[in-house]
Protein backbone atom coordinates (compact mmCIF):
# COMPACT_ATOMS: atom_id res chain seq x y z
CA UNK A 1 0.00 0.00 0.00
CA UNK A 2 1.43 3.33 -1.06
CA UNK A 3 1.00 6.08 1.55
CA UNK A 4 3.98 8.32 0.71
CA UNK A 5 6.02 9.77 -2.17
CA UNK A 6 3.24 10.93 -4.48
CA UNK A 7 4.39 12.45 -7.79
CA UNK A 8 4.51 16.16 -8.62
CA UNK A 9 2.91 17.05 -11.96
CA UNK A 10 3.27 20.25 -13.97
CA UNK A 11 0.05 21.50 -15.56
CA UNK A 12 -1.29 24.63 -17.20
CA UNK A 13 -4.38 26.44 -15.94
CA UNK A 14 -5.57 29.71 -17.51
CA UNK A 15 -2.22 29.70 -19.37
CA UNK A 16 -0.41 29.74 -16.02
CA UNK A 17 2.02 27.00 -15.01
CA UNK A 18 1.34 25.36 -11.66
CA UNK A 19 2.38 22.12 -10.02
CA UNK A 20 0.01 19.53 -8.57
CA UNK A 21 1.15 17.31 -5.72
CA UNK A 22 -0.73 14.17 -6.72
CA UNK A 23 -1.72 12.75 -3.35
CA UNK A 24 -4.79 11.36 -5.12
CA UNK A 25 -2.43 8.77 -6.62
CA UNK A 26 -1.55 7.28 -3.25
CA UNK A 27 -3.31 4.06 -2.24
CA UNK A 28 -6.88 4.15 -3.59
CA UNK A 29 -8.33 3.46 -0.14
CA UNK A 30 -6.22 6.08 1.64
CA UNK A 31 -5.70 8.61 -1.12
CA UNK A 32 -5.30 12.31 -0.53
CA UNK A 33 -5.04 14.01 2.82
CA UNK A 34 -6.49 11.03 4.69
CA UNK A 35 -3.44 8.98 3.70
CA UNK A 36 -1.33 11.62 5.44
CA UNK A 37 -3.63 12.25 8.41
CA UNK A 38 -4.17 8.60 9.30
CA UNK A 39 -0.65 7.37 8.54
CA UNK A 40 0.26 7.47 12.24
CA UNK A 41 -2.61 5.14 13.11
CA UNK A 42 -1.59 2.73 10.36
CA UNK A 43 2.12 2.64 11.26
CA UNK A 44 1.92 2.47 15.05
CA UNK A 45 0.76 -0.28 17.36
CA UNK A 46 -2.45 0.05 19.39
CA UNK A 47 -2.55 -3.24 21.28
CA UNK A 48 -5.57 -2.47 23.45
CA UNK A 49 -7.77 -0.86 20.81
CA UNK A 50 -10.82 -2.80 19.64
CA UNK A 51 -12.98 0.02 18.33
CA UNK A 52 -12.45 3.21 16.34
CA UNK A 53 -14.96 6.02 16.89
CA UNK A 54 -15.40 9.21 14.89
CA UNK A 55 -18.11 11.46 13.47
CA UNK A 56 -18.96 13.68 10.53
CA UNK A 57 -21.02 13.50 7.36
CA UNK A 58 -22.48 10.31 5.92
CA UNK A 59 -20.54 11.04 2.73
CA UNK A 60 -17.30 12.16 4.40
CA UNK A 61 -14.01 11.07 2.86
CA UNK A 62 -12.79 10.39 6.38
CA UNK A 63 -15.61 7.87 6.92
CA UNK A 64 -14.41 5.69 4.05
CA UNK A 65 -10.73 5.94 4.96
CA UNK A 66 -11.52 5.08 8.59
CA UNK A 67 -13.55 2.09 7.47
CA UNK A 68 -10.50 0.84 5.57
CA UNK A 69 -8.21 1.56 8.53
CA UNK A 70 -10.53 -0.30 10.91
CA UNK A 71 -10.71 -3.26 8.54
CA UNK A 72 -6.92 -3.41 8.24
CA UNK A 73 -6.47 -3.24 12.00
CA UNK A 74 -9.37 -5.60 12.77
CA UNK A 75 -11.23 -2.90 14.70
CA UNK A 76 -14.90 -2.09 14.78
CA UNK A 77 -15.82 1.37 13.48
CA UNK A 78 -18.66 3.41 14.96
CA UNK A 79 -19.11 6.57 12.91
CA UNK A 80 -21.71 9.05 14.19
CA UNK A 81 -23.68 11.35 11.93
CA UNK A 82 -26.47 13.78 12.72
CA UNK A 83 -28.59 12.74 9.77
CA UNK A 84 -28.66 10.34 6.82
CA UNK A 85 -31.04 11.35 4.04
CA UNK A 86 -33.75 8.91 3.08
CA UNK A 87 -32.48 9.09 -0.52
CA UNK A 88 -29.00 7.94 0.53
CA UNK A 89 -30.40 5.15 2.68
CA UNK A 90 -32.47 3.90 -0.23
CA UNK A 91 -29.72 4.51 -2.82
CA UNK A 92 -26.35 3.87 -1.10
CA UNK A 93 -23.45 5.33 -3.07
CA UNK A 94 -20.03 6.93 -2.77
CA UNK A 95 -18.24 6.97 0.57
CA UNK A 96 -21.39 5.88 2.42
CA UNK A 97 -21.85 2.72 0.37
CA UNK A 98 -18.15 1.80 0.37
CA UNK A 99 -17.98 2.26 4.15
CA UNK A 100 -20.99 0.01 4.73
CA UNK A 101 -19.29 -2.62 2.57
CA UNK A 102 -16.32 -2.37 4.95
CA UNK A 103 -18.67 -3.12 7.88
CA UNK A 104 -18.73 0.42 9.28
CA UNK A 105 -21.45 1.11 11.83
CA UNK A 106 -22.90 4.44 10.69
CA UNK A 107 -25.03 5.69 13.55
CA UNK A 108 -27.51 8.56 13.43
CA UNK A 109 -27.48 10.67 16.60
CA UNK A 110 -29.54 13.84 16.74
CA UNK A 111 -27.48 15.87 19.19
CA UNK A 112 -26.16 19.40 18.86
CA UNK A 113 -22.49 18.52 19.45
CA UNK A 114 -21.34 15.04 18.42
CA UNK A 115 -17.83 15.62 19.75
CA UNK A 116 -19.24 16.49 23.16
CA UNK A 117 -21.59 13.49 23.12
CA UNK A 118 -18.82 11.04 22.20
CA UNK A 119 -16.32 12.51 24.68
CA UNK A 120 -18.76 12.28 27.59
CA UNK A 121 -20.41 8.94 26.84
CA UNK A 122 -18.41 6.60 24.62
CA UNK A 123 -14.71 6.74 25.44
CA UNK A 124 -13.39 3.52 26.97
CA UNK A 125 -9.92 2.00 27.33
CA UNK A 126 -10.35 -0.07 24.18
CA UNK A 127 -11.58 2.88 22.06
CA UNK A 128 -9.51 5.02 19.71
CA UNK A 129 -11.24 8.34 19.08
CA UNK A 130 -10.34 10.44 16.04
CA UNK A 131 -12.11 13.77 15.77
CA UNK A 132 -13.97 14.90 12.66
CA UNK A 133 -11.88 14.99 9.51
CA UNK A 134 -8.76 13.77 11.32
CA UNK A 135 -8.31 16.97 13.34
CA UNK A 136 -5.82 15.45 15.80
CA UNK A 137 -2.18 16.08 16.71
CA UNK A 138 -1.24 12.63 15.41
CA UNK A 139 -2.08 13.84 11.89
CA UNK A 140 1.17 15.83 11.97
CA UNK A 141 3.13 12.56 11.66
CA UNK A 142 2.07 11.97 8.05
CA UNK A 143 1.79 15.63 7.08
CA UNK A 144 5.39 16.20 8.14
CA UNK A 145 6.40 13.51 5.64
CA UNK A 146 4.36 15.31 2.96
CA UNK A 147 6.15 18.57 3.80
CA UNK A 148 9.53 16.85 3.47
CA UNK A 149 8.58 15.46 0.06
CA UNK A 150 7.72 18.98 -1.09
CA UNK A 151 11.01 20.31 0.32
CA UNK A 152 13.00 17.60 -1.45
CA UNK A 153 11.29 18.41 -4.76
CA UNK A 154 11.91 22.13 -4.21
CA UNK A 155 15.63 21.59 -3.60
CA UNK A 156 16.01 19.16 -6.49
CA UNK A 157 14.42 21.67 -8.89
CA UNK A 158 16.20 24.72 -7.42
CA UNK A 159 12.98 26.58 -6.66
CA UNK A 160 13.30 29.55 -4.32
CA UNK A 161 10.02 31.46 -4.39
CA UNK A 162 7.32 28.87 -3.75
CA UNK A 163 3.82 28.96 -2.33
CA UNK A 164 1.72 25.94 -1.35
CA UNK A 165 -2.06 26.06 -1.78
CA UNK A 166 -4.91 23.78 -0.69
CA UNK A 167 -8.54 24.15 0.41
CA UNK A 168 -9.51 23.45 4.02
CA UNK A 169 -12.22 21.67 5.96
CA UNK A 170 -10.79 21.48 9.47
CA UNK A 171 -7.56 23.00 8.14
CA UNK A 172 -5.41 20.29 9.73
CA UNK A 173 -3.31 19.58 6.63
CA UNK A 174 -2.76 23.27 5.85
CA UNK A 175 -1.85 24.03 9.45
CA UNK A 176 0.81 21.36 9.80
CA UNK A 177 2.20 22.07 6.33
CA UNK A 178 2.71 25.69 7.38
CA UNK A 179 4.44 24.49 10.53
CA UNK A 180 6.87 22.24 8.65
CA UNK A 181 7.47 24.22 5.45
CA UNK A 182 9.63 27.32 5.07
CA UNK A 183 7.37 28.85 2.42
CA UNK A 184 3.94 30.45 2.75
CA UNK A 185 0.89 28.15 2.79
CA UNK A 186 -2.42 29.60 1.63
CA UNK A 187 -5.86 28.08 2.04
CA UNK A 188 -9.58 28.89 2.00
CA UNK A 189 -12.54 28.01 4.21
CA UNK A 190 -14.78 25.38 2.65
CA UNK A 191 -16.86 24.06 5.56
CA UNK A 192 -17.54 27.18 7.62
CA UNK A 193 -16.58 30.82 7.58
CA UNK A 194 -13.05 32.08 8.16
CA UNK A 195 -13.54 32.46 11.91
CA UNK A 196 -14.56 28.79 12.11
CA UNK A 197 -11.36 27.75 10.32
CA UNK A 198 -9.27 29.99 12.56
CA UNK A 199 -10.83 28.31 15.58
CA UNK A 200 -9.80 24.91 14.17
CA UNK A 201 -6.23 26.17 13.82
CA UNK A 202 -6.07 27.29 17.43
CA UNK A 203 -7.32 23.90 18.63
CA UNK A 204 -4.08 22.38 17.31
CA UNK A 205 -1.60 25.28 17.36
CA UNK A 206 -1.63 28.22 19.76
CA UNK A 207 1.14 30.12 17.95
CA UNK A 208 -0.58 32.16 15.25
CA UNK A 209 2.74 32.55 13.44
CA UNK A 210 2.37 28.90 12.44
CA UNK A 211 -1.09 29.40 10.95
CA UNK A 212 -1.53 29.40 7.15
CA UNK A 213 -3.00 32.41 5.37
CA UNK A 214 -6.75 32.19 4.77
CA UNK A 215 -7.67 33.70 1.40
CA UNK A 216 -10.91 35.63 1.31
CA UNK A 217 -13.65 34.22 -0.90
CA UNK A 218 -15.54 36.55 -3.25
CA UNK A 219 -18.81 34.86 -2.29
CA UNK A 220 -20.31 33.28 0.82
CA UNK A 221 -20.61 29.59 -0.09
CA UNK A 222 -22.40 26.98 2.02
CA UNK A 223 -20.69 23.63 2.35
CA UNK A 224 -22.38 20.81 0.45
CA UNK A 225 -24.67 23.12 -1.49
CA UNK A 226 -24.54 22.92 -5.29
CA UNK A 227 -23.07 25.86 -7.19
CA UNK A 228 -22.89 25.76 -10.97
CA UNK A 229 -19.58 27.67 -10.90
CA UNK A 230 -18.15 24.75 -8.90
CA UNK A 231 -19.28 22.27 -11.54
CA UNK A 232 -17.92 24.50 -14.31
CA UNK A 233 -14.56 24.75 -12.51
CA UNK A 234 -14.53 20.95 -12.05
CA UNK A 235 -15.00 20.49 -15.82
CA UNK A 236 -12.47 23.20 -16.64
CA UNK A 237 -9.83 21.57 -14.42
CA UNK A 238 -10.45 18.18 -15.97
CA UNK A 239 -10.18 19.61 -19.49
CA UNK A 240 -7.10 21.80 -18.98
CA UNK A 241 -5.08 19.70 -16.54
CA UNK A 242 -6.37 16.21 -17.49
CA UNK A 243 -6.78 15.58 -13.74
CA UNK A 244 -10.02 14.89 -11.90
CA UNK A 245 -10.47 16.89 -8.71
CA UNK A 246 -13.00 16.59 -5.92
CA UNK A 247 -16.29 18.51 -6.28
CA UNK A 248 -16.67 19.68 -2.68
CA UNK A 249 -13.36 21.36 -1.90
CA UNK A 250 -11.22 21.83 -5.01
CA UNK A 251 -13.56 24.03 -7.07
CA UNK A 252 -13.61 26.63 -4.29
CA UNK A 253 -9.88 26.13 -3.75
CA UNK A 254 -9.11 26.94 -7.38
CA UNK A 255 -11.67 29.74 -7.69
CA UNK A 256 -10.15 31.44 -4.65
CA UNK A 257 -6.59 30.87 -5.86
CA UNK A 258 -7.27 32.20 -9.37
CA UNK A 259 -8.90 35.34 -7.94
CA UNK A 260 -5.98 35.99 -5.59
CA UNK A 261 -2.86 38.08 -6.13
CA UNK A 262 -0.75 34.92 -5.93
CA UNK A 263 -2.05 33.56 -9.23
CA UNK A 264 -0.85 36.72 -10.99
CA UNK A 265 2.52 36.65 -9.24
CA UNK A 266 5.76 35.01 -10.37
CA UNK A 267 5.75 32.59 -7.47
CA UNK A 268 5.89 28.85 -8.10
CA UNK A 269 2.51 27.50 -7.03
CA UNK A 270 2.18 23.97 -5.66
CA UNK A 271 -1.42 22.83 -5.24
CA UNK A 272 -2.04 19.80 -3.03
CA UNK A 273 -4.51 17.36 -4.55
CA UNK A 274 -6.25 15.91 -1.51
CA UNK A 275 -8.14 13.06 -3.13
CA UNK A 276 -11.78 12.57 -2.16
CA UNK A 277 -12.78 11.39 -5.62
CA UNK A 278 -15.07 8.63 -4.40
CA UNK A 279 -17.49 11.31 -3.24
CA UNK A 280 -17.76 12.59 -6.82
CA UNK A 281 -20.03 9.67 -7.68
CA UNK A 282 -22.93 11.13 -5.73
CA UNK A 283 -21.98 14.78 -6.32
CA UNK A 284 -22.01 14.44 -10.12
CA UNK A 285 -25.46 12.84 -9.99
CA UNK A 286 -26.70 15.72 -7.84
CA UNK A 287 -25.30 18.29 -10.29
CA UNK A 288 -26.81 16.48 -13.25
CA UNK A 289 -30.22 16.47 -11.59
CA UNK A 290 -29.90 20.18 -10.79
CA UNK A 291 -28.79 21.11 -14.31
CA UNK A 292 -31.57 19.09 -15.93
CA UNK A 293 -34.10 20.63 -13.57
CA UNK A 294 -32.95 24.13 -14.50
CA UNK A 295 -33.25 23.32 -18.19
Amino acid sequence: MKFTNSPMQEVSLNNRKIFIKRDDLLDINFSGNKARKFYYFYKNDFKNVKKLISYGSAQANSLYSMSVLAKLRNWDLDFYVKHISSYLKENPQGNYKASLENAANIIEKDVEDLNDYISKNLLQKDVLYIQEGGRVFEASFGIKILAQEIKDWQIKNNINDMIVCLPSGTGTTALFLQKYLDCEVITCSCVGKDDYLKKQFFMLESDENNHPLILKSTKNYHFGKLYLEFYEMYKKLKKETKIEFDLLYDPLGFITLINSKYFESDKTIVYIHQGGLLGNQSMIKRYERKINFKK
